[in-house]
């Protein structure tokens, strides 16, 4: 039995000495990976323009005002209508297929009713 007991502990100390060592080069190479983010940061040098006096586009005598009414950003266009995901029956007859596959039957329920109703 004392040569086992001796082998365990054998063991449990390599293995003891093992994970330390893996500790101790995670934290050295953390260690090493912050320092060299820390010290990339230090050189890095952004460009600033320094400020112009504004200065008239050449020949902006001669061109037309902007509209008053300009369309806002990001705004969708009124002429161009949605499409829809699935198209209707003739359009399936004629060949289109569905943008989306069709929902699963647990994922279809019953229409969302009106507050109200």
């Amino acid at each position: 039995m004392t040569a086992n007991n001796n082998d365990k502990e054998r063991g449990l100390k390599r293995d003891l000495l093992l994970a330390g060592v893996l500790i101790a080069a995670g934290v050295a190479l953390s260690g090493l990976s912050l320092t060299q983010v820390d010290t990339s940061t230090g050189r890095l040098q952004f460009a600033q323009a320094t400020p112009q006096p504004p200065t008239s586009t050449p020949g902006a005598e001669t061109k037309s005002p902007a509209p008053d009414d300009p369309k806002p950003t990001g705004a969708r266009p009124h002429d161009i209508p949605p499409q829809p995901a699935r198209p209707d029956q003739d359009a399936i007859q004629s060949g289109a297929k569905p943008a989306l596959p069709p929902a699963p039957p647990e994922k279809i329920g019953d229409p969302i009713k009106p507050k109200g109703s």
